[in-house]
């Protein structure tokens, strides 16, 4: 959700901090600051702005040089958006500095029972820790200072702390929120919420685990529990994908990932597949194969993508499939059957939610399963199982290729464990196929402006184009701020055509054959109501005066190549009222807190 990074080595740390907190925008924030050391004065000095990193840059133009940094953009948990909520915080004496990624649960109680003398400068619950920190380094090393801080918290955190008696270090902890420790052979230790900030800095990295504890130095780093034990970490190689993350020849990220979808299907079906067959590792289709019913677990887009899942491991491999919303499954457990397999679905891998969801299904001790776009993230390494969507670095706010990227691999995983009748390698060719003569001739941008002309709309559609309904829905409010809803079109009837008025827009996604007169029925209903309609279809079941048609593709994958105009819709509708695309308001790409 928030972003964090920084730096301490030999080169210029201002720079790489402000370079890595801008690669970090997507995931959505309100305010940002950063903390770097003053060797001529011999302290840390604090610059924070509200709004944009541009802002925060500006404020940054004649400051110093200096070789050791910590940055953060925050989105507001604890207090209004204003300055002094904004990251770093500092400890009464000024010694410590610090930024924090995540929700301290228990502040309040911490508060009270440390430091109630305290006058707290923000109304943080990051704050406080800065001040315990400082309360135990009367008694402790600084090391013994901060594990003594992080004993004590509950909730979730990422965590960089610098010392101004110890300037040449900053010290680096996580529990549940992701961070990362680049490392590089020419010198110089990077930190960052995210692989992306390290991209261009770091050769390798340390994905953390929880109860991590970091003393990182110009030349290397060291890694603890919280007993200040020893542990061995797993370092990753900094990949290609993310080093060409930028946005190219698009005027926004959001668009490129649209037209890279046909690309992320192709590259599902070469992971995939071994010597021409479709594959998928043996010991998770036995698991599967053992359990009488599978539970997905998602929030949002992945939800949606998870519905298309229910359809193909249902219809394909006979396996009864529920999907449930991460944030109401983890403390709401429904009954479940004897042998239940778990499958968790998240664009980030470090869902909040999801974490929770995982959590509260421990002591089964069943097999869980996470579909994930990045494969080193926290619920890739503590499932049982892990399947790559290979997405590549998605960095719009609004997901596009994950979601066509998870349902792909979904696909296949029913696949594998039905008895492979079904041509899944040529179904998602032709599929990635056509979605690219559909995106070389589309032209969404005209029926964004005839159609979508007021505060409100709906999507509506049956049986799996009920699933697409709510996909298409979410998108369009969420970077259009248009209130828009997705529909069962059967539906409408029992209430909901209450609401059509003359003008509103609702459009139909058709592409089942054995729903395509209802559906059409349903339309006329609205029609006649006043309502301005736009049919969206396959080229087989198109009718002369339907408004976007697209090629034949099989029934099962008909949603991934329909839900390109929709995408489109919702980006050419926030383009139009010159909102912003990539970043909208009140929104994170990752939600690692509750």
């Amino acid at each position: 959700m928030c972003g964090i990074v920084g730096y301490v080595g030999k080169n210029q740390a201002k720079e790489i901090v402000l370079n890595g907190l801008t690669k970090l925008e997507y995931r959505g924030y309100d305010s940002a600051g950063l903390s770097l050391f003053d060797s001529k004065v011999n302290r840390f000095e604090v610059f924070k702005e509200t709004g944009r990193v541009t802002e925060l840059k500006k404020a940054l133009e004649m400051t110093l040089e200096s070789s050791v940094a910590i940055g953060h953009t925050r989105w507001a948990t604890h207090g209004k958006v204003t300055r002094e909520n904004a990251h770093p915080h500092v400890s009464r004496s000024g010694r410590f500095i610090l930024v924090h990624n995540g929700v301290i649960e228990n502040s309040d109680v911490l508060y009270q029972q440390y430091i109630p003398d305290y006058d707290l400068k923000s109304e943080t619950d990051t704050e406080i820790i800065a001040h315990l920190i400082e309360t135990f380094s009367k008694q402790f090393t600084v090391d013994n200072a901060i594990v003594t801080t992080l004993k004590l918290l509950e909730g979730s955190y990422a965590l960089l702390v610098i010392d101004k008696e110890t300037p040449d270090i900053i010290y680096a902890a996580k529990h549940k929120s992701p961070l990362l420790i680049g490392l590089s052979e020419s010198g110089g230790t990077a930190i960052a919420s995210d692989v992306l900030a390290l991209a261009g800095y770091s050769d390798h990295y340390v994905p953390l685990t929880d109860h991590s504890f970091v003393v990182c130095e110009k030349d290397k780093a060291r890694f603890f529990n919280f007993e200040l034990e020893n542990i061995k970490p797993d370092i990753y190689e900094v990949s290609s994908d993310i080093l060409n993350s930028d946005k190219g020849l698009f005027d926004h990220y959001m668009l490129k990932e649209i037209e890279e979808q046909p690309s992320v299907i192709r590259q599902i079906i070469q992971t995939y597949e071994v010597n021409g067959v479709i594959e998928v590792d043996d010991v998770i289709v036995s698991d599967m194969k053992k359990s009488d019913r599978i539970y997905i677990i998602a929030a949002g887009t992945s939800m949606h993508a998870g519905m298309l899942g229910k359809r193909y491991l249902e219809r394909l491999a006979g396996i009864p499939a529920e999907v449930h919303i991460a944030s109401e499954f983890a403390y709401h457990l429904p009954l479940l059957s004897s042998k239940p397999y778990f499958i968790l679905i998240t664009q980030s891998g470090e869902t909040a939610d999801l974490r929770a969801s995982l959590k509260a299904i421990e002591h089964l001790k069943r097999p869980v399963l996470t579909i994930t776009n990045v494969k080193t993230s926290t619920l890739a390494r503590e499932a049982t199982y892990f399947l790559d969507v290979k997405a590549g670095p998605e960095i719009a706010v609004a997901s596009t290729k994950a979601y066509v990227a998870q349902a792909s691999v979904l696909l296949i995983l029913a696949y594998a464990l039905s008895n492979k009748s079904y041509p899944v390698k040529e179904v998602l060719s032709k599929l990635a196929n056509n979605m690219e003569v559909f995106l070389a001739n589309q032209s969404m941008d005209s029926i964004a402006k005839d159609f979508l002309d007021k505060r409100h709309a709906f999507f509506i559609g049956r049986g799996i184009n009920y699933d697409l309904a709510l996909e298409a829905a979410l998108k369009l409010k969420e970077i259009s701020y248009i209130q828009t809803e997705g529909f069962a079109a059967g539906e409408l009837k029992h209430g909901t055509i209450a609401l059509i008025e003359e003008g509103t827009p609702v459009f139909a996604l058709i592409s089942d054959a054995h729903m395509n007169h209802q559906t059409r029925s349903n339309l006329k209903e609205v029609d006649a109501r006043g309502a301005k309609t736009c049919v969206i279809t396959l080229r087989s079941l198109s009718k002369e005066t339907d408004d976007v048609i697209l090629e034949d593709v099989d029934p099962l994958v008909a949603p991934l190549l329909l839900v390109l105009p929709t995408q489109l819709l919702s980006y050419y509708a926030a383009l139009q009222r010159g909102f912003d695309i990539d970043k909208p308001r009140n929104l994170a790409k990752s939600v690692t807190v509750e």
